[in-house]
């Protein structure tokens, strides 16, 4: 039987920051090459690493339109003080790998796109000295949970997945989610790639109703997810690709651990709730109490609580 698990995160009063860790962590940036293109990542390792230690290493990627310097780098490197090499990097067209990209890769989040960066992060990261290439594992954020249980599905090197707050999406939740929207998005993208000129929106606002995350708390608070490094940008090249993408049926597919970690108070449960009732023994599924998809970004103690449900699923997956 699959298990759904209820747990309680104990949360203190919340207070938000940039750097949700307060212990060190080395941090080296590094590049590799995916595509053709060159994309740039920070490698996190425990202060304590000592050269010649072959360590697990942890591919890590976050909500849609982020950056390396936001949750990825938060989780990444809290995964790093845990004792695993954690890899967090800028897809093609997003940060500091935007420069190179092609027009039809610019701020578009494309979940094929980004499924094959985080299998060519795989494979650099397999390649490090301070990695064990037989223990790696992906763990994906809000958006890209789909995609990096997809790379660990379609990758040699990736034996095991986590994933927090995970937006998992079908047809039907698609649905759901943007209802009467749907053929208006599609056109937007259908529109672009007969013009040749795609529309860059803005990603978030507090005060443009045409941004496409409006008010959204995250992304627009500046001791938050609103950093210098974020893009803030969004193309209509993404709404068919990310409406066309089915993130839940890899579940019937991939035969390696995966670990979904979310709240019924965060972004669409029932897509995580969907994932491991159509997956195996294989999928584990934990809910933790009154956390929100934000909150799951950067909020310390909710961070800490989803970290240790994933660092005891590597535990036990990366052996």
């Amino acid at each position: 039987m699959k298990r759904i698990v209820t747990a309680c995160a104990v949360l203190g009063a919340i207070t938000v920051s940039n750097s949700v860790n307060t212990q060190a962590a080395m941090k080296k940036t590094v590049s590799f090459e995916s595509s053709n293109q060159i994309l740039t990542g920070d490698l996190y390792l425990s202060e304590s690493y000592q050269e010649g230690d072959k360590l697990p290493g942890v591919i890590v990627s976050g909500s849609w339109t982020s950056v390396k310097e936001q949750m990825p780098g938060g989780y990444a490197r809290m995964l790093a003080e845990k004792g695993y090499v954690a890899l967090a990097f800028d897809f093609r067209g997003w940060g500091t790998s935007a420069a190179e990209a092609p027009t039809s890769l610019q701020f578009v989040e494309n979940p094929g796109e980004k499924t094959k960066d985080i299998l060519a992060a795989a494979k650099f990261l397999a390649q490090r000295p301070e990695v064990d290439s037989s223990r790696l594992a992906t763990l994906g954020i809000c958006a890209s949970a789909g995609y990096a249980i997809d790379a660990a599905y379609l990758s040699g090197h990736i034996i095991a997945s986590a994933v927090v707050a995970p937006w998992l999406h079908d047809k039907q939740i698609v649905d759901q989610v943007y209802g009467d929207n749907v053929p208006a998005l599609l056109k937007a993208t259908r529109d672009a790639q007969e013009s040749g000129k795609p529309i860059i929106l803005e990603a978030a606002s507090d005060t443009n109703e045409n941004s496409v995350m409006y008010q959204a708390s995250y992304y627009t608070d500046t001791n938050r997810g609103a950093i210098p490094a974020y893009d803030n940008k969004f193309s209509t090249l993404t709404w068919e690709p990310w409406l066309a993408y089915d993130a839940i049926k890899t579940a019937s597919q991939i035969k390696k651990p995966v670990l979904l970690v979310h709240s019924e108070d965060a972004a669409i449960p029932q897509g995580a709730k969907k994932f491991a009732a159509k997956g195996g023994e294989n999928i584990n599924l934990i809910m933790l109490d009154g956390i929100t998809q934000f909150d799951f970004y950067d909020e310390p103690d909710s961070m800490k609580a989803a970290v240790e449900r994933v660092d005891s699923h590597f535990e036990v997956s990366l052996k």
